[in-house]
């Protein structure tokens, strides 16, 4: 740490490096909401909302928010990796609760991994269809890992090339909505209008959409984790946290509009590539050719950017709560040279490939599992439990580490933000019931792994602590 940041702030001593300033936290945070979930939910939503379905959107970043200021409390009180399992576990010192918030953690950041190296997949084959689908997802997890061993420094550039071009590509969307009103062509009675299913009422489908695109919301709390890396996380977080939350909000409804402006609803809705079928609608005078590869590459970057940060999340859950006993020591290990916690990522890049083989075996044995939308599911699932968890750490530790530095959440808020996010969660699992199948899968890994900490994990506490006590560590 340099002289500068620890005269602006007292930090503990981290092994990790501190490199990542305000403004490129702003940027992770903004690449990673903004992710690749808007280029392919847009017509699901649209078809559970109809033409007002910018709304779902516009809620859902609320409640994601919500939790947010949560975590900008919590992070001005805890800058360390570890994330949510270090509030939980600060907040109730219960071994049993930290270890499931931590697996369900890391099971939320496998499983969004695998969904997207999927798709990515999906549009590697729209340039070029020759290689196997599962080669490409398996090969794209790789090159990701490789990147974050480099090093973190290097993985936030990345992140930031990245989220430059997926707005651009965002951008291009508004645009063709910006060109339908100016050539009044747009009907603006569209934004209002509902189109539930028979069974369900308008507010029921606002919920159903909310619950669609809550993927596209997910991914500000991987910013939680790489606040040992900051170099003034108390100062910057919670700007940055929020901001980019912010900004990332007002996109997806600019794009919502614009998309319902731009094509029929029915035909939003039934698209596979909805932003892409926008883009190629008449509006922009360019060759449908050259937009196809154009927005294939879009996609793509968006789905990278979006999956590096959670390779990057996976390996420091994993470092920090090796260090609070949570997890077998062998995860805090960094390499000598690139600092990187190298165990963490190799093990974490077999999980996820576990999966993409997994999924594979199941559509060539005749049982179709969409990868895609099941991963996504058990992602939401398992994020909205550790955001719910999140919310009641943060009331719970309410007067404690605090500081003029500490920033100090809406206490109504917060409530609203549990409220918001139990409902989801009970709604998500109504509907997608099978979801808690691959869910219990992916928290019985972690089992293993709490059981081998807890038979071979060296006990070097005093008496009288309990195993990841953090007034060990502060």
């Amino acid at each position: 740490m340099t002289a500068d940041t620890a005269a602006s702030e007292q930090l503990e001593e981290t092994e990790l490096k501190r490199t990542i300033t305000g403004r490129l936290l702003f940027f992770y945070v903004l690449g990673d909401v903004l992710g690749s979930g808007i280029y392919v939910l847009v017509g699901a939503v649209a078809a559970a909302v109809g033409g007002a379905f910018w709304i779902a959107f516009a809620i859902g970043i609320s409640v994601a928010t919500l939790t947010g200021l949560a975590y900008a409390e919590l992070v001005t009180k805890y800058p360390r990796a570890a994330g949510a399992s270090l509030y939980v576990n600060k907040a109730f010192h219960n071994p049993a609760l930290t270890f499931l918030v931590t697996i369900a953690m890391l099971s939320a950041s496998f499983a969004a991994a695998g969904s997207l190296a999927t798709g990515f997949s999906g549009y590697f084959a729209e340039l070029w269809e020759g290689p196997p689908a599962l080669l490409i997802g398996l090969l794209f997890i790789v090159g990701l890992t490789v990147v974050n061993f480099i090093g973190i420094t290097e993985s936030v550039l990345a992140n930031l090339v990245m989220t430059v071009v997926e707005i651009v590509g965002l951008a291009i969307v508004i645009v063709v909505g910006v060109v339908v009103v100016a050539k009044g062509d747009a009907d603006f009675g569209v934004l209002g209008e509902f189109s539930p299913a028979e069974d369900q009422g308008t507010i029921l489908a606002i919920v159903s959409g909310v619950a669609l695109g809550f993927f596209a919301m997910t991914g500000f709390e991987n910013a939680a984790n790489i606040a040992e890396e900051c170099t003034e996380p108390r100062r910057t977080f919670p700007k940055a946290l929020i901001g980019g939350m912010v900004g990332a909000g007002l996109i997806y409804v600019a794009v919502s509009v614009a998309s319902a402006l731009s094509l029929p609803i029915p035909e939003l809705a039934e698209s596979d590539a909805p932003l892409l079928d926008v883009v190629e609608s008449g509006v922009l005078p360019l060759p449908a050719g050259v937009i196809t590869i154009v927005f294939a590459l879009i996609a793509m970057t968006a789905i990278t950017n979006t999956t590096l940060v959670a390779v990057v999340t996976q390996s420091r859950i994993l470092y920090g709560m090796a260090n609070e006993d949570v997890v077998p020591g062998v995860f805090a290990k960094l390499h000598s040279g690139r600092k990187s916690p190298w165990v963490g990522l190799v093990f974490s890049a077999l999980v996820v490939s576990g999966l993409l083989v997994a999924g594979a075996i199941l559509n060539e044995t005749g049982i179709g599992v969409d990868l895609i939308t099941r991963l996504a599911a058990v992602t939401v699932v398992l994020l909205l439990f550790v955001y719910a968890m999140v919310i009641v750490s943060a009331l719970r530790l309410r007067g404690q580490d605090e500081s003029d530095a500490t920033y100090r959440a809406n206490t109504p808020l917060l409530l609203l933000g549990i409220v918001g996010n139990l409902g989801l969660l009970a709604y998500v699992v109504h509907d997608d019931p099978a979801s808690l199948i691959w869910c219990g899968a992916l928290l019985a890994l972690g089992v293993v792994l709490f059981v081998l900490e807890l038979t071979f994990g060296k006990d070097d506490r005093p008496e009288g602590y309990d195993r990841g006590d953090l007034s060990l560590k502060v």
